[in-house]
């Protein structure tokens, strides 16, 4: 006990949100460091032994894009590590980059990670922060780290429902007393958003174009609801018939037909988490609504859609892409609420 307290004094304790799309990391009394994309580039074997190239914003923008001999790896895929190797070493690299030199005492690490996960993921991804460079690690789950984020009195003795819809999975939480009650989570968020967009492309248009246009797509244009305005967006790509380059226009209807059945998807589990709830816990939701976080929590009108379903009231949280890392970061600035909520 003695030695942790005297290596905290030379080393900062850190949280991860390791996320299919972005790794955000906080150091303790700091805040938020880090926050780039979960994309690593490398030069394959043959031109340079996997050598890396880039990590994070400067490895997305080669998404897509790359010449034969280098690959844009996300070794994220679903909220989980897909790619074991790949994922130590971006871990590593943004750890490096938080403490700005190569040596150092190694810190402590809360990595949050979705509700769910098995025994050999779960150890696959404490066993990718020590590979990295942690002396411990602790993992918390997503929906309670949402729901710290975004406010949620978690340690009273009142039900709160968090939905938060990430680039690999969205989560569903109830929390009460610290703990959660009922939780599920699906692998259907951000990613397959982004994918149904770029196969409605195809299928509608005739049109070929790359994933990152179609987060570009569901950034700028998309929406859950019809919108009063239609927005419009030009859309750039290959003709899959002609084979010629290919503009079209795109509206927020578009988008919406795209990704109806994903939302239904998302719709459907959080009913089934609803149908699940304890009576008493249920009257608190009713007064206080559901909380979005995450990525997916910015598609225009998607509280309303889910309102609309649910019958219940659905709100936003504020910064809803920040409320998980900001709820791990909460959970390493307390110590107490570390070692209740995490589990190693």
């Amino acid at each position: 006990m003695i030695l942790d307290k005297v290596i905290g004094l030379f080393s900062y304790d850190i949280s991860i949100d390791l996320g299919t799309a972005n790794t955000i990391v906080s150091v303790k009394d700091r805040g938020i460091v880090i926050n780039e994309p979960s994309v690593v580039a490398v030069q394959s074997e043959k031109y340079g032994k996997n050598k890396i190239l880039a990590v994070g914003r400067e490895a997305k923008e080669m998404v897509g894009k790359t010449p034969g001999g280098i690959q844009a790896i996300r070794p994220m895929k679903d909220g989980v590590i897909a790619d074991f190797d790949m994922t130590e070493k971006m871990i590593r690299y943004f750890i490096e980059k938080t403490h700005k030199r190569k040596t150092f005492v190694r810190p402590r690490i809360i990595v949050c990670v979705p509700y769910g996960l098995t025994g050999v993921e779960r150890k696959a991804v404490k066993e990718s922060a020590m590979s990295a460079g942690a002396r411990e690690v602790f993992l918390i789950e997503e929906p309670m780290a949402a729901a710290i984020g975004a406010g949620l009195p978690i340690k009273e003795p009142r039900g709160n429902l968090v939905v938060d819809i990430g680039g690999g999975t969205t989560e569903i939480g109830v929390i009460s007393l610290g703990g959660l009650v009922i939780s599920k989570s699906i692998r259907v968020a951000g990613d397959k958003f982004d994918m149904a967009v770029v196969d409605y492309v195809r299928r509608k248009y005739n049109l070929l174009i790359g994933e990152r246009t179609g987060e570009e797509i569901k950034i700028d244009i998309g929406s859950a609801i019809s919108l009063d305005t239609p927005l419009r967006m030009q859309v750039k790509g290959r003709d899959q018939v002609s084979g010629l380059l290919h503009t079209i226009d795109l509206t927020s209807d578009d988008v919406r037909e795209a990704i109806k059945e994903s939302l239904k998807e998302i719709s459907n589990a959080l009913k089934d988490v609803l149908e699940s709830m304890p009576p008493d816990l249920a009257g608190d939701i009713v007064e206080d609504g559901i909380a979005l976080t995450g990525g997916g929590a910015l598609i225009r009108g998607l509280d309303k859609y889910l309102s609309e379903i649910v019958k219940l009231p659905v709100y936003v949280a504020d910064e809803p892409l920040l409320a998980v890392a900001k709820g791990t970061g909460r959970a390493l600035e307390e110590i107490d609420l570390l070692q209740q909520l995490a589990y190693e």
